[in-house]
C-alpha cells in the first residue's frame, strides 16, 4: 500500500480542551494494514483523554490478532480491541462505536479506517472546529480540491460518480458540501445522541443517512481538506448498489420532509409546531378567511392556525381562538366537549361562525362532537367551516397503489390524525350531525412550502387548480367544506311551538 506523504506531526501536545475524545477504527479483513494505521496515529494526542477503540467486524484473517499484539506493546495509547461475534457490517460496526463513545463518556469520536485509506495524520487538524465548538461534525474532503483527488490515485469512475451524486444531495437536501462520499469523519457524542443512528442501515449507505439526520437536524457540518490516497487496499463496497441506495434514501428523506412519506431514522424532530402559513397561495386557509364575514363573533378551534385569527381580527372579526395540541386531541378527542378535557367555550349560542381548522380528523369520536357542536349552539344556526386533509388526493392514492401507506409529522397521514376523509365520507359525517352543506370546495397541495416560492411552485399551483375542475376528489389536496347547523328536534320543536302560538294569536287579534 501507498502511505500519504505528509508532514510530520507537531511535536507539542494538542490541548483538546478538556474534552474526552475516542478514536474509534473500524477493521474488516486489515491483517495487513491494521497495526500501520495505528503507528500512524500522531503522537501529539497522546493524552490520558485519548483511546483507542478497534473493532474487528468478524475478518476472516488475522485483524484481530494484529491489534492485539500492537495493544500489548508498550504503546502510549490506551487501546482497546474488540470483534463482533458476526460480522455487522460497515454501518453495524459504526453503530456499536459510536455506542461504546456515548456510553463511555466520550465528547468526540473520530473515525478511521483500518485499511489506511483515510490518513490519522490529519486527526489533530480535524479535531480544530469541534475542540472550539464551531461544529458538530467534520468531514475531512478529498474532493474540495478535485484535481488533487485524481492525483492522488481515486478512479475515475469514482470521481464522477462522487461529484454526480453530491451534486444530487445537495439540490435535495440544501446542503453544499463538497463531498458526501468520505469516510473520515468526526463527530460530537453530544450530536450523535440527538440522532437515530441505531436506525439507520447496516451497509454502505450509512454514511449518507447519519448526514441526513445531522443536516435534518440542523447540526453545524465543517468540512476540510485532506488528501487522497488509493493503494492495493480492496474495496468492498458495490459501486452500483452503493449508488442506487444512496439515491433511494436522499429521495426517501426529501419526501419525508414534504410528509408524502415518513421513515422513522429521517424523524429528528419529533415535536409537531404550528401549521405553516398558507395564507399567500390557494389553500385551507384562504377558504377559512374567505369564509368569514366582517363584524361577526368567530369562535376557531384547531391546531395552530394562529395566522389565521389574526387575518380575521384585522379584517374587522371578533375572534376567539382556542388552540388544541395534537396529544390533547389525540388523548382527551372523546371528552373535547365536557370539561374533563379541552372543552368547548359555554358561550357557543354567541358565535356567528365556527371555524373547525384540520380539528376533525384529530378526533377520536368526531360524529359525536359534531353532535354536541350542533346542539350547544341552542338552535343559532351558526356556519360551520370545516378543513381536512383529503385521503383520496392522487399521491396518496399512486403511494398505496406502489404498497406504500406510510404517515408522516404533517401532512394527510399525520401521525396524529385518527380520522381520514373523503369528500363523500365528510359531506356524510356532517350532514348525518344535523347539517346543511352550503359548499365544499377542494384546494390544492401546498407547492410554496415544499419547494418554495417561485416559478415552479407557481405552476403547479395553476395546474393543480385546473385539475381540481376536473376531479376534486382526485386533486384536492385538502377539503373545504362550509355548512350551516340546523336545530336538533328540540329546539325545532320549541321554535314551533312558540311560531305556532305567536301566528295564532295574530289570527285571533285578525279575527276579532
Amino acid at each position: 500500500m501507498r502511505l500519504a506523504e505528509l508532514e510530520p506531526a507537531a511535536p507539542d501536545l494538542i490541548d483538546l480542551g478538556g474534552k474526552r475524545l475516542l478514536i474509534f477504527i473500524v477493521a474488516y479483513n486489515a491483517e495487513r494494514t491494521i497495526e500501520k494505521v495505528l503507528g500512524r496515529i500522531p503522537p501529539c494526542l497522546q493524552s490520558e483523554d485519548v483511546e483507542i477503540l478497534i473493532i474487528d467486524d468478524s475478518s476472516s484473517d488475522d485483524t484481530f490478532v494484529n491489534g492485539l499484539r500492537y495493544q500489548q506493546r508498550a504503546s502510549a495509547f490506551k487501546i482497546t480491541v474488540l470483534r463482533t461475534p458476526e460480522n455487522q457490517g460497515y454501518g453495524g460496526n459504526q453503530k456499536l462505536g459510536y455506542r461504546y463513545a456515548i456510553d463511555h463518556g466520550f465528547d468526540i469520536v473520530a473515525l478511521v479506517h483500518g485499511d489506511g485509506q483515510y490518513a490519522p495524520e490529519k486527526l489533530p487538524m480535524l479535531l480544530g472546529p469541534l475542540v472550539k465548538g464551531e461544529a458538530e461534525a467534520v468531514f475531512g474532503s478529498r474532493m474540495i480540491d478535485k484535481r488533487a483527488a485524481r492525483q492522488g490515485g481515486m478512479p475515475a469512475y469514482k470521481w464522477v460518480g462522487n461529484q454526480v451524486l453530491t451534486a444530487f444531495q445537495n439540490r435535495m437536501l440544501g446542503t453544499k458540501l463538497s463531498e458526501f462520499h468520505t469516510g473520515y469523519r468526526l463527530y460530537s457524542t453530544a450530536a450523535l445522541a440527538q440522532i437515530p443512528f441505531e436506525r439507520n442501515t447496516n451497509d454502505f449507505h450509512f454514511d449518507t443517512e447519519i448526514i441526513i439526520q445531522i443536516v435534518l437536524r440542523k447540526l453545524r457540518i465543517a468540512e476540510l481538506p485532506i488528501p487522497t490516497f488509493y493503494g492495493d487496499e480492496v474495496c468492498h463496497v458495490n459501486g452500483m448498489k452503493y449508488a442506487w441506495d444512496v439515491f433511494k434514501s436522499t429521495i426517501k428523506a426529501r419526501l419525508c420532509g414534504i410528509h408524502l412519506f415518513y421513515d422513522r431514522k429521517f424523524d429528528v424532530n419529533p415535536e409537531i409546531g404550528s401549521h405553516s402559513d398558507k395564507l399567500a397561495f390557494p389553500s385551507s386557509q384562504t377558504y377559512a378567511v374567505e369564509s368569514c364575514t366582517a363584524g361577526k363573533n368567530v369562535l376557531q378551534l384547531g391546531i395552530g392556525h394562529a395566522n389565521v385569527a389574526a387575518e380575521l381580527e384585522r379584517r374587522g372579526c371578533r375572534v376567539t381562538a382556542m388552540d388544541f395540541a395534537a396529544n390533547e386531541l389525540a388523548e382527551h378527542s372523546d371528552t373535547i366537549r365536557s370539561a374533563a378535557g379541552p372543552s368547548l367555550p359555554a358561550d357557543l349560542p354567541a358565535y356567528d361562525q365556527i371555524l373547525l381548522m384540520d380539528l376533525v380528523e384529530h378526533l377520536h369520536d368526531p360524529e359525536d362532537f359534531m353532535d354536541a357542536l350542533r346542539k350547544n349552539t341552542a338552535g343559532r344556526r351558526p356556519e360551520v367551516i370545516i378543513t381536512t386533509a383529503n385521503v383520496a388526493f392522487f399521491i396518496t392514492r399512486l403511494m398505496l397503489a406502489l404498497g406504500q401507506f406510510n404517515y408522516s409529522r404533517k401532512g394527510i397521514l399525520g401521525i396524529g390524525h385518527r380520522r381520514l376523509f373523503t369528500f363523500k365520507s365528510l359531506r356524510a359525517l356532517v350532514e348525518q350531525a344535523g347539517y346543511e352543506i352550503l359548499e365544499a370546495r377542494g384546494v390544492p397541495a401546498p407547492f410554496p412550502l415544499a419547494i418554495g416560492t417561485n416559478v415552479w411552485s407557481r405552476t403547479l399551483l395553476r395546474m393543480n387548480r385546473f385539475l381540481l375542475k376536473i376531479s376534486r376528489g382526485l386533486f384536492a389536496y385538502q377539503i373545504c367544506l362550509r355548512a350551516r347547523a340546523l336545530p336538533d328536534s328540540r329546539h325545532l320543536l320549541k321554535e314551533t311551538i312558540s311560531g305556532s302560538a305567536k301566528l295564532r294569536s295574530q289570527l285571533l287579534d285578525r279575527v276579532a
